[in-house]
């Protein structure tokens, strides 16, 4: 009965950027919008903010086990606003047509992480619109914000070049060839989702085998409780790229090898107690004739940063339109209401 009555419930808003991102203090303006078909009487109209983080994993199962799961959930913030609200005993009764209820809003100010979703937790942010009836329980209406957290890539720890070396001796019982020795660097520590990373990998391959450098590059998701007690880890490749072999007892190659950050890869986090997301640049020389296993990886290069440029080009106003289940056909921003 309410979904007939009430349709086409928007949030308009003028989007700040281009990929539609908000972060930290932002200012926003825009409506909220809706028809109603008949007149209908309410009790308020509120708008929630709120930002928070949970995880969950699960261990053992087995025959002689008991499964044992762990979770932990964080808030970040919580606020409410009302937009409509009954005085006293005057009711507020809607007459049919189109509503529309204007809104200048900013987001709360504070060292928040960005929005992440992995598989066994997640940062989300969301604005959540309530429509209350007299003896009726009330009707909730919910978009999810895309939050980036602002970091300035400019910083000059971030622009230092970045490198590591490590060497290995291969070995086949009693004998051992000469040593395999890697020495990697990148030009920069911090990157963008979408950027190309350059590896210059010099290689002395002293060995008997040709040796053919491979380069991964890592997202690892750490998913703590409270106060860190237990931890879980989980590791996804997110690309990889192979060079071009480097013959035995051959020494000074150096080669450059190429990497596309995945436009989709979220931002690094390291502001949140029981979610954090690191990657990691991972050089792996593998010798010919040797098995899987005795594969080694010489290498582990730490990207610290991985993060979103948060840019100042405005675009046109986007709608949010909300069915009349509750769920959203545009991701919009969360609001907070100006007082």
């Amino acid at each position: 009965m309410f979904k007939q009555t009430l349709k086409n419930f928007s949030i308009h808003f003028n989007a700040l950027n281009e990929k539609n991102t908000v972060s930290s203090g932002d200012v926003i303006t825009g409506h909220i919008s809706f028809d109603l078909t008949k007149q209908m009487k309410i009790t308020s109209i509120t708008m929630e903010l709120k930002g928070k983080a949970h995880v969950h994993w699960a261990r053992g199962g087995g025959a002689k086990t008991k499964r044992r799961h762990y979770s932990a959930k964080l808030e970040f913030f919580k606020l409410k606003s009302v937009i409509v609200q009954e005085h006293g005993a005057v009711e507020v009764k809607l007459q049919p047509g189109t509503h529309m209820y204007p809104f200048v809003c900013q987001l709360p100010l504070g060292d928040f992480p960005s929005t992440f979703r992995g598989a066994n937790g997640g940062i989300t942010y969301s604005l959540t619109v309530s429509v209350d009836r007299p003896w009726h329980m009330s009707k909730d209406f919910e978009t999810q914000l895309n939050f980036v957290s602002r970091i300035n890539t400019n910083q000059p720890d971030l622009q230092a070049p970045l490198s590591g070396s490590n060497n290995m001796t291969l070995c086949c019982l009693w004998c051992a060839s000469g040593p395999i020795t890697l020495t990697a660097r990148t030009e920069k520590k911090a990157f963008v989702p979408g950027e190309t990373i350059k590896i210059i990998c010099d290689i002395s391959n002293a060995s008997s085998r040709t040796a053919t450098p491979k380069v991964n590059l890592l997202q690892k998701q750490f998913y703590y409780t409270h106060n860190r007690v237990n931890k879980l880890m989980v590791p996804i490749k997110l690309a990889s790229v192979t060079g071009q072999p480097v013959s035995a007892h051959t020494s000074d190659v150096q080669t450059q090898i190429t990497l596309t950050i995945p436009p989709t890869a979220s931002v690094s986090i390291s502001n949140c107690s029981i979610l954090n997301v690191e990657y990691l640049i991972e050089d792996v020389p593998r010798a010919c004739q040797m098995s899987a296993e005795n594969y080694h990886t010489f290498l582990h290069i730490v990207v610290p940063w991985v993060m979103c440029v948060m840019t100042s080009v405005h675009t046109n106003n986007k709608d949010i339109t909300v069915n009349g289940e509750g769920k959203i056909t545009l991701s919009g921003v969360g609001l907070v209401p100006v007082p």
